[in-house]
């Protein structure tokens, strides 16, 4: 039984959990729009989902290893893979965060995260409705 209710509820963690993910990045991209020479930092959402769905990814995210002395991560066997964004008009300063792009982009994914919450709670709610029927 509880393996069905995972198998129900699978697309939609891996889903939140990537987007948490992006939520991030974008954060990190809005908080140092006034860095030299920093450069944005995105992901294709739809194509990591599909991998993760394909089982080429565990769906949970690795942790990266800045040195060779740090333990290995728990959480996953693949990290997402980023890329740099390029921006439609250079900064005198090198810094690639397009302040108009990353609002919207994190304020879509924000709301995509919210639609996922609520159906996956929908989810839940009518898997409780069912087994409390059949009690």
């Amino acid at each position: 039984m509880v393996s069905k209710v995972d198998n129900a509820i699978s697309f939609q963690q891996q889903a939140l959990g990537l987007r948490a993910y992006r939520q991030q990045v974008l954060a990190a991209n809005i908080a140092n729009a006034d860095t030299p020479n920093y450069k944005a930092r995105d992901f294709d959402f739809a194509a990591t989902l599909k991998d993760a769905i394909a089982g080429r990814s565990s769906g949970a995210l690795a942790m990266d290893r800045t040195n060779s002395g740090h333990m290995s991560g728990t959480a996953g066997s693949e990290s997402v893979r980023l890329m740099y964004r390029t921006p439609a008009q250079a900064s005198a300063d090198g810094n690639t965060v397009e302040m108009d792009a990353e609002r919207s982009a994190f304020s879509e994914n924000a709301i995509q995260y919210e639609a996922g919450i609520t159906f996956i709670s929908h989810q839940l709610k009518m898997i409780q409705s069912a087994i409390q029927t059949q009690s």
